[in-house]
C-alpha cells in the first residue's frame, strides 16, 4: 500500500511538472495554430529551441542580463515565423507541414554541429545561464519542500510557478483573442478560409500572426525548460517532442483554451505513472525479467499511453473538453 502511495504520489508531481509545463505551453501556441486556425505546424520544438537557446548562449556566452536573453529568444522565434510563412502560408496547409518539420530538424543539426561549438556549446550543450533567474525567487532555492506527497527542490518549485503563471497568462491572452475580432476571424478562416477572403480579410496575414504568437509561446517553454533543468541541449529538441505536443492537445480537446492544459497534466501523470507502476511490478516479481526488463520500462510507457491515444481518437476523437466539430479541418 504504501508503495502505491509513493507511485501516486511520483506521478502527481508529475502532473505539475516542469515537463508538464514545457508540454503545455507548446501545447497551448500548437492549440493557435492549429486548433484555431487550421495551420498543420510539425515543427514547433523549433520554436522552443530558439527560445531556450536565446536566453542560454547570451547568458552563458554573451554575458548578457537574462531579460535581454528572453527578448533575444522571442526576436529569434518571430523570424523563425517568418521564414517558415512567406513561403508556405499562401499553399495548401501540408506544405507548411512538411517545411515546419524539415526546419525543427535542420535547427537541432546546426546547433549540435562541431562547427556550432563555440556559440551553442554542440552535443555537449550549455550551462551556468540560470543563476539570474533563481536570484529572483522570493524564497530560499536550495532548500526542499514537501508538496502534493512529494519532495521538490527550491530550484523545481521556483521553475514550475514561474512556469504555470505563463501557461496561465497565455491561455488568459488566448481565452480574450479567440472573443474578439481577430480570434473570429483566425476560426472562420481554419472553416473556409476562401469564404474570408471573399469577405475582403487578409487570410495570409491572419496566419502569419497566428504562427508567430503560437511559435512565441512555445519559445517560453524552451526557456523554461533549460532553465529547469540548468543546460541547453540540443537532443532536448527533438521533433517527437512537437507530437507529443500534440498528444497533449488531442488528449485535452483542440480549440479549448484549457485542452493543452489539462491534457498535458494527464499525459505526464498517465506517462510518470506508468512507468512507476511498470517498474514496481518488475521490482516485486509480478512480471517476469524474461517479459520485461527494467530497461524495457521507459520504451513500454510510451507504447501503452500511445494506445491509450489511438482509442480516445476512435472513440473520442475531440479528447476530454472539445467539441467534435472543432476537430474538422479546412485544409485546401
Amino acid at each position: 500500500m504504501s508503495e502505491f502511495l509513493d507511485i501516486l504520489a511520483l506521478s502527481v508531481k508529475a502532473l505539475v511538472s516542469q515537463s508538464a509545463v514545457f508540454f503545455a505551453l507548446m501545447g497551448v501556441g500548437l492549440n493557435l495554430h492549429f486548433g484555431y486556425t487550421g495551420l498543420l505546424n510539425f515543427g514547433q520544438i523549433g520554436f522552443a529551441l530558439l527560445g531556450g537557446y536565446g536566453v542560454a548562449i547570451s547568458v552563458s556566452m554573451w554575458g548578457l542580463p537574462l531579460f535581454v536573453g528572453v527578448l533575444i529568444g522571442v526576436i529569434a522565434a518571430l523570424v523563425l515565423a517568418l521564414l517558415l510563412g512567406v513561403p508556405t502560408l499562401r499553399l495548401r496547409a501540408d506544405y507548411l507541414a512538411i517545411v515546419t518539420i524539415a526546419a525543427a530538424e535542420i535547427l537541432r543539426l546546426v546547433f549540435r554541429s562541431t562547427p556550432a561549438t563555440e556559440i551553442t556549446g554542440a552535443t555537449q550543450g550549455l550551462s551556468a545561464f540560470g543563476g539570474e533567474f533563481y536570484a529572483l525567487a522570493p524564497f530560499e532555492t536550495q532548500r526542499t519542500y514537501d508538496f502534493l506527497g512529494s519532495t521538490w527542490t527550491g530550484r523545481e518549485t521556483w521553475a514550475c510557478l514561474v512556469g504555470w503563471i505563463l501557461v496561465t497568462l497565455f491561455s488568459l491572452l488566448i481565452w480574450q483573442l479567440m472573443r474578439s475580432p481577430w480570434g473570429r476571424v483566425v476560426k472562420a478562416i481554419r472553416e473556409d478560409e476562401d469564404a474570408v477572403r471573399s469577405l475582403g480579410k487578409n487570410v495570409y496575414s491572419y496566419k502569419m500572426q497566428s504562427l508567430a504568437l503560437g511559435g512565441v509561446m512555445a519559445s517560453f517553454g524552451g526557456m523554461i525548460l533549460v532553465l529547469a533543468t540548468g543546460s541547453a541541449n540540443p537532443d532536448q529538441f527533438q521533433n517527437a517532442n512537437t507530437f507529443l505536443a500534440y498528444a497533449a492537445l488531442i488528449l485535452g480537446g483542440t480549440a479549448r483554451v484549457l485542452g493543452p492544459v489539462i491534457g498535458s497534466m494527464i499525459l505526464w501523470f498517465l506517462i510518470a505513472f506508468t512507468d512507476a507502476g511498470l517498474a514496481a511490478l518488475i521490482r516485486n516479481g509480478f512480471i517476469p525479467d524474461e517479459i520485461l526488463s527494467r530497461a524495457d520500462v521507459a520504451n513500454i510507457r510510451f507504447v501503452l499511453v500511445g494506445v491509450g491515444l489511438m482509442l480516445l481518437l476512435i472513440f473520442r476523437p475531440q479528447g476530454i473538453l472539445g467539441d467534435r466539430r472543432e476537430i474538422v479541418l479546412d485544409a485546401s
